[in-house]
């Protein structure tokens, strides 16, 4: 069963709910998500279809490694039919994430505007789950009519910081980035080494990234007196 996205505050349906909805339907996958990252690298998820999907998406960001992130680097779908068969050798520490949610098979698409790569479009099945030319067709097509309407919905957000976000796509993850620039003021390192700080604290603490970020933006931690600072 499909589950709906949720509407925005104002009762209108979502375009981008309902582009990230038409990954499950016309591709038969059990979830979907849609994020977007900027020039700067930043990232943006701004449509997920479960909570399942939403909790994929955010181990990926929180870990660094995963199908989103292999699309990242190689602009290129990343597949992957059966975890338990070739997924441990590719993304080992998401993979053990992945099959706690109940996921067997994962699937990334790049989003693109022209040649520019402005987002990623994740997929997963509960089950293995075969692909043929058609499927990843039908995903090509479908990430690229997403891109546009991605992006915008993403700048409205970052220009109306008061505007209430989707449950599952809460990660327009101003904390995080919050929490970046002031991890590089504190130790005078660059955007990508503060990121990294906090994708380590998180991991070896064993608690979700965000909510380091927001003990850091609250004050309540700091990276100075850490001893790998």
């Amino acid at each position: 069963m499909v589950r709906r996205t949720e509407p925005p505050a104002d009762g209108v349906p979502s375009l981008v709910d309902a582009l990230c909805a038409s990954f499950v339907t016309e591709l038969g996958v059990s979830g979907a998500s849609i994020s977007v990252v900027s020039f700067r690298g930043t990232q943006s998820a701004v449509s997920s279809s479960d909570a399942t999907a939403a909790r994929a998406e955010a181990i990926q960001f929180a870990m660094g490694e995963g199908p989103h992130w292999e699309v990242l680097s190689t602009r290129e779908p990343a597949i992957c039919p059966d975890i338990d068969a070739e997924g441990e050798t590719r993304w080992p520490f998401f993979i053990e994430q992945a099959r706690a949610l109940g996921i067997r098979a994962c699937f990334a698409f790049p989003m693109l505007m022209g040649s520019a790569l402005v987002g990623v479009a994740d997929l997963y099945s509960t089950t293995p789950r075969a692909i043929n030319d058609d499927f990843v067709d039908r995903a090509w097509h479908l990430a690229g009519r997403a891109a546009s309407p991605s992006v915008q919905r993403a700048m409205h957000s970052a220009a109306h910081h008061a505007s209430e976000e989707s449950r599952r796509a809460p990660a327009l993850r101003r904390e995080v980035h919050q929490a970046t620039g002031m991890i590089l003021a504190q130790l005078g390192i660059s955007a990508t080494a503060a990121f990294a700080r906090l994708q380590g604290h998180a991991f070896v603490s064993g608690r979700p990234i965000e909510e380091i970020a927001r003990a850091v933006v609250l004050g309540q931690l700091s990276f100075v007196d850490m001893p790998d600072a």
